[in-house]
């Protein structure tokens, strides 16, 4: 009896000591800083938004851990408790074409031990132009097509997000040619070239024309 009365109370030590482990772990903060901050710069500081002792972040070991051994993308200045950027940020590298880009982190402390978790909201910047996927697009026109005749163009693509991405093109003037801006389900824009003109072979045998793709960033690219 005496043997599985000791047996129960260090279970009940442990099971004790595992409760204390979980509640080291606090409430989230989060950030919202723009992709591509140089190095250096200061996200926040997370000494002061968690109401920690600036003085005592050095004796605690404190550190900034992150989720899936990802690159060290922040640091913590352990004189200043400043959140700072440690290494380039680019959100398309990190999330593509994603609405949301987010990375986490965790503020880890030593004696006593204390987690906190980091959000850090990554915002689309405009530093990405549209591009073709050919540089010169060819289409035939049979010199019999009717006017108001539309021919689809190959679209633009532009690995930014929302306003950054592809809003207009523009067309060379011309006689032949006008310009028309069609919208498809997924927001993308696409350009579709409408005859304005009856076209005569024996006249002019070829037109070469410049169409340009724009985003609607700032500054445009």
């Amino acid at each position: 009896m005496a043997h599985n009365g000791y047996s129960a109370a260090g279970l009940l030590c442990g099971f004790a000591f595992f409760l204390q482990l979980l509640h080291t772990v606090n409430g989230d903060i989060n950030f919202s800083i723009p992709e591509e901050m140089k190095p250096g710069s200061v996200i926040g500081n997370i000494a002061k938004d968690l109401g920690l002792n600036v003085g005592k972040l050095s004796n605690r070991k404190a550190r900034i851990d992150s989720d899936l051994n990802r690159e060290r993308y922040c640091d913590i200045n352990l004189n200043t408790g400043d959140l700072i950027v440690a290494e380039r940020i680019d959100r398309e590298t990190l999330c593509g074409e994603k609405a949301s880009c987010i990375l986490k982190f965790e503020l880890i402390l030593e004696a006593p031990l204390e987690l906190h978790r980091i959000s850090l909201q990554i915002h689309d910047i405009n530093d990405n132009p549209p591009v073709f996927t050919k540089e010169e697009i060819k289409i035939e026109i049979n010199e019999l097509a009717v006017k108001g005749s539309r021919f689809r163009v190959l679209e633009a693509h532009d690995i930014d997000i929302g306003q950054n991405t592809v809003q207009s093109y523009t067309l060379q003037a011309n006689n032949y040619l006008l310009l028309k801006i069609q919208s498809e389900s997924d927001g993308g824009k696409f350009a579709e070239l409408v005859l304005n003109k009856e076209l005569d072979r024996e006249e002019q045998q070829e037109l070469r024309l410049l169409l340009t793709a724009l985003d609607g960033g700032s500054p445009q690219r």
